[in-house]
């Protein structure tokens, strides 16, 4: 219980540190990305309906309203609070494997496992479906989750074996797993015209992985740190 209790106060601690940290990030980093996308998709969904309109076609203006939040503190709070909950999610991961090891860990070790938590989230599965903004085609939801979940799995896997199993076959073994879900390949999205930039995509893609390798980083170290001293 002791164990359980001191994994749960590390986890909760460092992140909700690195989620407020990482908040204040993108802010200045994604968020401005993403407002400027949503631009392109209000304007082109604008046009669409003009286009019906004018052409005769019946506009339906009864729509099922999906709930979004306003934009200033309502949608900031909110996203805050989801990187908190997700800082804490993965900082439970790292805490348990730590508690595992049965050893003292530093806060260089606590960036190893960071640092292989953003290969197994954000650089593996990014390779077959990079971050997207919104206005952008994508494919079907279902695929992209099995798709995604399968890569980060076998990802874990082949990282196990690369890394903490010395036999020959465990190296040849974690190689192919890694290849795996690249051969398969990612869902494809359909083919359609978009009014967002490519260097605006461009951008984005590149923020996030770097948010992603920021926040990876900054949790293994704050995890280990808050472990090591419960």
């Amino acid at each position: 219980m002791h164990v359980f209790r001191s994994i749960v106060f590390a986890a909760s601690l460092a992140g909700l540190i690195v989620g407020a940290l990482i908040s204040v990030v993108q802010f200045f980093g994604t968020v401005p990305l993403i407002q400027k996308s949503e631009i392109y998709e209000k304007a082109a969904a604008d046009a669409q309906h003009k286009a019906a309109h004018s052409s005769g076609g019946e506009a339906d203006h009864h729509h099922d309203a999906e709930w979004e939040p306003e934009e200033g503190l309502q949608r900031n709070a909110l996203t805050v609070a989801a990187n908190i909950l997700t800082a804490i999610g993965f900082g439970l991961m790292l805490t348990g494997i730590y508690a595992l090891r049965q050893r003292p860990v530093h806060w260089r070790e606590g960036l190893f496992w960071g640092l292989g938590g953003f290969v197994v989230f954000v650089a593996a599965p990014g390779l077959g479906l990079p971050p997207e903004l919104p206005g952008l085609p994508v494919a079907d939801l279902t695929a992209r989750q099995i798709w995604w979940v399968a890569t980060a799995a076998l990802t874990a896997s082949a990282l196990y074996l690369l890394i903490l199993r010395s036999e020959p076959w465990a190296a040849v073994l974690g190689l192919i797993l890694i290849i795996i879900p690249h051969l398969v390949g990612a869902p494809v999205a359909p083919e359609s015209h978009v009014e967002v930039p490519a260097s605006l995509s461009h951008q984005f893609v590149v923020t996030v992985v770097l948010t992603g390798l920021l926040f990876w980083s900054l949790l293994g170290i704050a995890t280990s740190l808050a472990f090591e001293k419960v």
